[in-house]
């Protein structure tokens, strides 16, 4: 009887949810729609933002800058000249990294600068940066911006109207290449997929734009995930007790 009523263990547990403001192509406040809690308000957490941002930008290093030492560069095969009776320095190579035309010392050469971080914490990661692009005020969830004509003036009016000063990424639940298209000659824009969402991007750009149905798909890929961890941990609690 204790189990059917504890609150834990019930199987209609209502999933936490919050109220974002929805806006039209126009600027104007048309209503609010429901969003995941765990996505879009989970605690902050500098260091973990700090260490999924090391991750992404190290993974994209090439790794490809190389120097010649003095064994690598073409010459330098014969003494250059005699080891005494010059007054000069003794010197066995004209590739020597102390002359001209000569190798390099500890100069970089090709190497992996790839890293390694646990998938739930790269997912917590993105949690976090959502959260903090709706508690700064940053984030605007749009609605009806496919139903705009696929031109960048259009695209434009429609960031001008919603009072976007500054970089901004807009983030679309699928891929629409002529929507993408229409916000590529406008500076310091970039379209994203929610699926391909990334810490990089979220602290690159000041203003997030997502269409209404981007937040159903993150809550959707990152807050189910979120759920199945608290539910476990919650009955863990309840086993021990």
């Amino acid at each position: 009887a204790n189990k059917a009523t504890d609150p834990r263990t019930s199987s209609a547990r209502k999933v936490p949810s919050m109220q974002l403001s929805c806006c039209n192509v126009t600027g104007e406040t048309v209503g609010q729609i429901e969003a995941s809690d765990a996505v879009f308000d989970a605690p902050p957490n500098p260091g973990l933002l700090h260490q999924a941002l090391v991750y992404h930008q190290a993974n994209q290093r090439q790794g490809t800058s190389n120097t010649l030492t003095r064994a690598l560069v073409s010459g330098g095969g014969r003494k250059p000249f005699a080891q005494k009776g010059t007054g000069r320095a003794r010197q066995g190579s004209i590739r020597s990294p102390l002359l001209r035309h000569g190798g390099v010392v500890f100069g970089p050469h090709p190497r992996s600068y790839r890293q390694r971080m646990p998938k739930r914490m790269r997912r917590q990661a993105i949690r976090t940066a959502l959260s903090g692009k709706a508690a700064g005020g940053r984030l605007i969830v749009l609605q009806g911006l496919l139903d705009v004509e696929p031109k960048t003036k259009q695209m434009a009016a429609v960031v001008a109207a919603l009072g976007v000063k500054g970089s901004t990424l807009v983030v679309l639940r699928d891929e629409h290449p002529e929507t993408a298209r229409s916000f590529r000659n406008l500076p310091r824009t970039k379209v994203a997929r929610a699926d391909l969402l990334n810490v990089l991007d979220l602290l690159r750009y000041q203003w997030l734009v997502m269409d209404t149905e981007a937040v159903e798909r993150a809550g959707e890929l990152w807050a189910d995930i979120a759920r199945r961890r608290s539910a476990g941990a919650e009955q863990q609690e309840a086993a021990a007790v």
